[in-house]
């Protein structure tokens, strides 16, 4: 069984990388989203709000993985060929390479041929920022620091939990991370709410934002032209003064890897958010960078998903 569980993965891992989303198609994030929002409606309101968010993470966890696994066996008892396909396709739907990288490439192309208002346009796509008035090193700094920290929300976080679990592992962890992205913020409306959605998050993303920002530093290439001993000691410095718990991790490696800056100034609806800089800053971010931050994603994920094999071979082979 472990075999196929292998073969289910790299299947998987292979279409994410080559095909990604289809556009149109339905996507499962999306009806965990709308469940999540309906659910949040009923639920958000009176008191014990802490253990109603508790409430709801549970409910949310046990109806997608008792789905996605009794989807996983059925396929498995009809025929393992089947069994391989359905999971194969249920781990690359919860993995985000393709649609990473073409995002930040939307960016990335404007940007590189001085159209600095399209390029504000299409960051404003996938960040929350205020993009109206950004200049190219500020653009630059949305699209790399959305790219590093996705890389492990959401290509290797994934492949760590379905190594572990299969598809349920693997929709285990994109409903928690869905959970936290809809009701984790620390405002009035969903302080108390979403407190165990965005620790569970946290829990989640402990050990692989971790492991994904060291092989950052290992295999990628060192733009900056920093001993390692140095990237390695700012690393974990810089990481443990990003207000994330996880996400500092990975783009403290993308920062000391590229030799720049990141962090700083930013401005969310008006409101303006100041976050500790990160980096040795040796010089200024330009367009260029979102290219090699994509280049970071795809080996950082191929190594993962080696590494990953590799370990659970081994302790296949000795159990």
């Amino acid at each position: 069984m472990i075999q196929t569980h292998f073969v289910a993965i790299a299947i998987g891992f292979l279409l994410d990388r080559l095909i990604g989303d289809p556009p149109n198609w339905p996507h499962p994030i999306r009806w965990i989203g709308t469940l999540i929002t309906k659910l949040t409606a009923v639920l958000n309101k009176g008191r014990a709000r802490i253990l109603k968010g508790a409430g709801l993470l549970l409910m949310m966890i046990v109806i997608v993985t008792g789905i996605v696994l009794a989807i996983v066996t059925i396929a498995y008892q009809m025929h393992i060929a089947v069994g391989i396909a359905v999971e194969a396709v249920l781990i690359a739907i919860g993995l985000a390479q393709k649609s990473l990288r073409d995002a930040a490439t939307e960016v990335y192309k404007p940007l590189i041929t001085g159209d600095v208002q399209e390029a504000r346009t299409k960051l404003s796509w996938i960040v929350g920022r205020d993009t109206a008035t950004l200049q190219e090193s500020d653009i630059a700094r949305g699209a790399i620091e959305t790219v590093s920290e996705n890389t492990s929300d959401g290509v290797t976080a994934p492949l760590f939990w379905a190594f572990l679990f299969g598809a349920p592992g693997i929709w285990l962890y994109k409903t928690v991370n869905t959970l936290d992205s809809m009701v984790g913020y620390k405002d009035d409306r969903y302080h108390e709410f979403g407190k165990f959605s965005a620790r569970a998050d946290d829990i989640l993303n402990f050990i692989p934002a971790r492991m994904t920002g060291m092989l950052i530093l290992l295999t990628t290439p060192n733009a900056g032209g920093i001993p390692f001993r140095q990237r390695f000691a700012g690393w974990r410095q810089d990481a443990r003064r990003h207000p994330s718990p996880n996400s500092g991790y990975l783009e403290a490696a993308t920062a000391w890897q590229l030799g720049v800056t990141l962090g700083g100034k930013s401005t969310y609806r008006g409101v303006v958010s100041e976050r500790p800089q990160i980096g040795p800053g040796h010089r200024q971010l330009t367009a260029p960078d979102i290219q090699s931050t994509i280049v970071h994603m795809h080996i950082v994920s191929f190594v993962c998903w080696m590494l990953l094999t590799a370990i659970g071979v081994i302790i296949h082979a000795i159990t």
